[in-house]
């Protein structure tokens, strides 16, 4: 398997050992990448859950103290999950807008571009 070297390493939407980052080096097209973008897809729509459960409570006067706790306990996973998710694809996206407007990463001409 070959790598570009402008292709940064993909943050994977789950931690890793010890709750560190994860990363991938991939070109975006292998099973690690459609399982992490499975991965995220879920992710995402157990937030959206989420946030439609909070608007029900928060409409529900007899709620209790234990329930809203569970719920925000939920919440601030999937907040962090949601987080993880929007820094891996800022990054991506970066350098995808980068290699467009014909830089490398961080704004550094492109290796194929040639002298200028």
């Amino acid at each position: 398997m070959t790598h570009d070297s402008l292709t940064p390493a993909r943050l994977l939407p789950w931690p890793g050992p010890e709750g560190k980052p994860c990363y991938l080096l991939t070109d975006g097209s292998g099973r690690l990448s459609r399982a992490a973008d499975t991965a995220e897809s879920i992710q995402l729509d157990m937030a959206g859950d989420l946030l439609a459960h909070l608007a029900d409570m928060l409409d529900d006067e007899h709620v209790t103290a234990v329930q809203l706790r569970y719920l925000l306990a939920r919440m601030n996973e999937a907040l962090t999950d949601v987080c993880r998710i929007a820094e891996s694809r800022g990054a991506r996206l970066r350098v995808y807008t980068d290699v467009k407007a014909g830089t490398g990463l961080n704004g550094a001409p492109s290796p194929d571009d040639g002298p200028s």
